[in-house]
């Protein structure tokens, strides 16, 4: 059995790792921390886990010295010095923040106000997108995990970026998310009263997210990609809807498109193309691991159209790292993550 270890458990990103490891066959949950409530039970900070999981929150340290592979739920900054404890441990671990998203430590340091440390960790790193990077993941000892919105994007675009059938500039991306992106800590942007019948944009323009997005869609694209990214908050807890405009080529037909995405995703476990006139919907991912993409051409502005949706807290998050874990063990990508998705 693989000992697994959480450190961050008690935000939203490492409670949903405890509800998946806690039925993962493979997998043992030994250990897990938290600085806001060490010493308690997490059934106290979760009341859902009570006579499900036992485990007390303990220190980061106690983690790591308990586990084979360690997942990190932590703010940006805060997983470096983790990362390098688990490797001069001889650890696998699993950054579920945006410390090693980022290739170039310029881009972090100018949207992040951070600094790169550790540059032998940095360059062990690797973005864990499965089904863009699979190969690279293998092997690895330190994986950076996607963000939500990336994830929708990268996985939505993908396969008509790898084709050619679309300019890799002026893609336009229009993403809503659910509040549990924000993260456990309320503000006053996701206090009910203030979210709750009320939808908006914000950080138009100026997400961190953006670097990542372009970053991941250059390297499919084989040139520089950009984006104009404008996130919006829905008022519900999870789930995200990504509509993506890009430039078709020409010649390209929507029948070219769809084949293109069928065949790079027909042997994906957890993206789902949808059958031509079927509305992609955050209610039919969440709970699940999946991502639902659906195509549509523009002909009088001759753009395709792809709406993609993910539950943040699974494939965004929890679930793509345990996607992640699997691969590092040899095991098959769906082990644990064989949820069906809520049906209403």
């Amino acid at each position: 059995m693989i000992k697994a270890g959480i450190i961050g458990a008690t935000g939203y990103a490492g409670v949903e790792l405890v509800r998946i490891l806690m039925r993962h066959p493979q997998v043992t949950l030994t250990a897990i921390s938290s600085v806001s409530f060490e010493g308690q039970p997490i059934s106290d900070v979760y009341p859902s886990l009570n006579e499900i999981c036992p485990l007390v929150c303990e220190s980061a340290d106690d983690v790591i010295k308990a586990s084979d592979v360690v997942f990190a739920a932590l703010p940006h900054g805060l997983s470096q010095d983790t990362a390098k404890a688990c490797v001069d441990a001889g650890k696998k671990f699993i950054d579920l923040g945006a410390d090693f998203r980022l290739d170039d430590p310029a881009a972090y340091e100018a949207w992040y106000q951070s600094e790169y440390r550790y540059d032998d960790i940095h360059r062990e790193a690797v973005y864990g997108l499965p089904e863009l990077f699979r190969d690279d993941i293998r092997g690895r000892s330190v994986i950076g995990n996607p963000g939500c919105y990336p994830t929708s994007v990268a996985l939505g675009l993908a396969p008509a970026l790898k084709n050619g059938f679309v300019s890799p500039t002026g893609i336009v991306v229009d993403s809503k998310s659910g509040t549990t992106g924000a993260g456990r800590k309320p503000t006053q942007t996701t206090h009910f009263p203030d979210c709750a019948d009320a939808f908006s944009a914000y950080k138009v323009a100026s997400h961190r997210h953006t670097p990542e997005i372009e970053q991941t869609l250059s390297k499919v694209a084989g040139e520089s990609a950009t984006i104009t990214f404008v996130p919006h908050l829905l008022p519900v807890n999870r789930g995200i809807l990504s509509t993506i405009y890009a430039k078709l080529a020409g010649g390209v037909t929507e029948e070219s498109i769809r084949a293109a995405y069928e065949a790079a995703y027909k042997d994906e476990r957890f993206v789902r193309v949808m059958p031509k006139g079927k509305a992609v919907n955050i209610r039919h991912v969440q709970c699940s691991n999946y991502c639902d993409i659906q195509l549509y051409v523009d002909e009088h502005t001759r753009l395709l159209i792809v709406t993609s949706v993910i539950d943040n807290m699974v494939k965004g998050a929890a679930g793509q790292a345990i996607q992640n874990m699997n691969i590092l063990f040899d095991l098959p990508e769906e082990t644990g993550l064989d949820m069906i998705p809520i049906a209403f």
